[in-house]
C-alpha cells in the first residue's frame, strides 16, 4: 500500500458503503435515471425548440454524444485506478492537485444539490397538475412536492439496491412511453419521415450556441457511474463499461426522438407548436391520436421520470457529503453510515435537509406570483437546473484535464489517444460547450438580455469552488496529514 493511501486509511473512518452490491446494469440505470429521458424528451426537447427555432436539435445530442464519449476514454481509464465516492473530488485531487480537488468537491455539492432541489419543482408541477385535473379541484405544488420528497429521503437512507430496484422499474417504463410515442408519431407524420432535423445545416445556425447548451442539460448524471465505484460488484471493469454503455443510448434516443417529436408535428411545425404547447407536446399529441388512456399513463411516467431523477442525485449528494467527511474535508460526523444498510445517512439527511429548506423558501415566495401555477417551474426549476448543469460542465473540463495529468505518472499500458489525446479533445469540446452556456445563460433561465440572476446563479457555483481551493490550501500547511489523504479514502489494495 502506497504511503498516501496509509495516510488515507488512517485519516477515514472505519465505517463504508455497502461493498459489491451494484452490477453493470444498475449503474446503467442510475445513470439514465439521473438524466430523465421522458423529462427530456417531453420537457427539454420541446422547450430547446421552442426557445432557440433551431430544427436540428436532435442532431445535437449526437454531437455531444460524440464530445461525451472522449471524456468518458479517459474517465473510464481512470475508472479502474480510483474508487472513491467522490468521484469528481478524487479524480481531480490525483490529477490536478488536492486543493483543486477540495475545490471541485464543493462545486460538484453545489451543482448536484442544485439539480436535485430544481427537479422538485417540475416534480410538484406536473403531479399537483396531473392530480388536479383527475379531482377537478387545485392542489398545491408544494404539496405534491413534498410527498415526493418524504419518499425520497426514505430511499436514501436505505440499501441503494432498493433505489436501484425502483429505478430500474422507472427507467424501463419510461423507455416503453416514449418509443410508444416514437411509433405513433411515424405513423401519424403529416409531413412524412423527414430527415430535415438531422441535417447539420439546420443545427450549425446562429441559435447554435443556445441550442447545445440546452442539449447538454439532458446527459448531466451520466458521469455519475464513479460515485458508486465502491459499491459496485467489479469496479475495474463495471464503471467503464456502464458509462460508455450510457452515453451511447442517450445520445442515440434522445436523438432518435427528437426526431420523431419532429415528424409528429411535421418538422415545418415543430417549432411553432412547440412555443404554443411547450411540454404539452407530447401529451397532447397522445391524446388526439393514442387515446386518452395512453396520454394519461405517459404523465404518469413523466411524473415517475423526474422521481427517478430525484432519487439518481440525492445519491449522487449523499456519497460526496460522505466522501468529504470521511477524509475530515468536512466535519466526520457528515461521514456517518447505517451499519446496517451501509447508506451514507448522514449525507442523505443533510441533503434532504436542504431540500426541505429550499421548498419552503420558494413556496414562500411563490404565494400570490403572477406567474401563476408555472412558478415552480419558470423559478425553482429553471433557475437551479441550469445552474447544476453550469457547475457539471465546468467539472467535465476539469476532469478531462485531470486525467492528462494523472496519466503523466500512471500512464504506462495507456495508449496515446487514452492517456492525452481523447482527454485534450474532451477539454476543447466540452470547454467550448462551457463557454456557450455561459454566453446563454440569459437564454437558459429564461431573461431577456443581461442580468443580476444571470450573473448570480452561476457565481453560486463558482465562488464556493473558489472558497474550496482556498480551503484545500490552509489544509495543506495547518493540517498537512489530513491534506495528504485528500482523494485517496476510498481506495482498496
Amino acid at each position: 500500500m502506497s504511503q498516501e493511501r496509509t495516510v488515507a486509511r488512517q485519516a477515514g473512518t472505519d465505517a463504508g458503503l455497502g461493498r459489491r452490491t451494484l452490477g453493470v446494469p444498475a449503474l446503467v440505470f442510475m445513470i439514465i435515471a439521473a438524466s430523465a429521458p421522458l423529462t427530456v424528451v417531453a420537457g427539454g426537447t420541446t422547450s430547446n425548440f421552442a426557445v432557440t427555432g433551431v430544427l436540428g436539435i436532435p442532431l445535437s445530442f449526437i454531437v455531444l454524444g460524440v464530445c461525451l464519449a472522449l471524456f468518458a476514454v479517459g474517465y473510464a481509464a481512470m475508472s479502474a485506478h480510483i474508487r472513491n465516492a467522490g468521484a469528481f473530488y478524487a479524480y481531480i485531487s490525483q490529477g490536478l492537485g488536492r486543493a483543486a480537488g477540495v475545490g471541485a468537491a464543493w462545486v460538484a455539492l453545489v451543482a448536484y444539490n442544485a439539480m436535485q432541489v430544481g427537479i422538485y419543482g417540475l416534480f410538484g408541477f406536473a403531479s399537483a397538475s396531473f392530480i388536479g385535473s383527475k379531482l377537478g379541484t387545485e392542489v398545491p405544488w408544494w404539496a405534491t412536492a413534498l410527498a415526493g420528497f418524504v419518499l425520497v429521503g426514505w430511499l436514501g437512507i436505505n440499501k441503494v439496491d432498493l433505489s436501484a430496484k425502483v429505478i430500474a422499474v422507472l427507467v424501463g417504463l419510461e423507455f416503453l412511453a416514449v418509443l410508444v410515442f416514437d411509433i405513433i408519431a411515424m405513423a401519424v407524420a403529416p409531413e412524412g419521415l423527414s430527415g430535415a432535423s438531422m441535417d447539420p445545416a439546420n443545427l450549425f445556425t446562429a441559435g447554435v450556441g443556445a441550442a447545445m447548451a440546452f442539449s447538454i442539460a439532458g446527459f448531466m448524471g451520466f458521469e455519475s457511474a464513479a460515485i458508486y465505484s465502491e459499491e459496485a460488484k467489479d469496479p475495474k471493469r463495471s464503471i467503464a463499461r456502464a458509462t460508455y454503455i450510457a452515453v451511447a443510448v442517450i445520445s442515440l434516443f434522445y436523438a432518435f426522438s427528437g426526431w420523431a417529436t419532429t415528424i409528429a408535428t411535421g418538422p415545418g411545425q415543430i417549432v411553432a407548436k412547440s412555443r404554443e404547447l411547450g411540454p404539452d407536446l407530447v401529451f397532447v399529441f397522445l391524446n388526439q391520436h393514442g387515446g386518452m388512456l395512453i396520454a394519461d399513463i405517459t404523465q404518469v411516467l413523466f411524473i415517475t421520470s423526474l422521481f427517478a431523477a430525484l432519487i439518481a442525485f440525492h445519491n449522487a449528494v449523499a456519497r460526496y457529503v460522505f466522501s468529504l467527511g470521511r477524509e475530515g474535508v468536512i466535519p466526520r460526523r457528515l461521514a456517518h453510515v447505517n451499519p446496517r444498510t451501509f447508506a451514507p445517512v448522514a449525507g442523505s439527511l443533510s441533503q434532504s435537509g436542504l431540500a426541505l429548506v429550499m421548498l419552503i423558501i420558494f413556496a414562500i415566495a411563490g404565494t400570490g406570483s403572477e406567474l401563476g401555477a408555472l412558478y415552480p417551474v419558470l423559478t425553482f426549476f429553471t433557475w437551479l437546473t441550469n445552474t447544476g448543469a453550469f457547475g457539471l460542465v465546468l467539472l467535465l473540463v476539469l476532469i478531462s484535464a485531470a486525467v492528462i495529468g494523472y496519466f503523466r505518472k500512471h500512464g504506462e499500458g495507456y495508449s496515446l489517444w487514452t492517456r492525452l489525446l481523447a482527454p485534450a479533445l474532451a477539454v476543447l469540446s466540452l470547454g467550448l460547450v462551457f463557454v456557450l452556456i455561459v454566453v446563454n445563460f440569459n437564454v437558459l433561465i429564461g431573461t431577456e438580455g443581461p442580468s443580476t440572476l444571470s450573473w448570480l446563479l452561476p457565481a453560486l457555483v463558482v465562488v464556493p469552488g473558489i472558497a474550496g481551493v482556498a480551503w484545500g490550501l490552509y489544509l495543506k500547511s495547518a493540517r498537512p496529514q489530513l491534506y495528504a489523504g485528500i482523494g485517496y479514502g476510498g481506495e482498496q489494495d
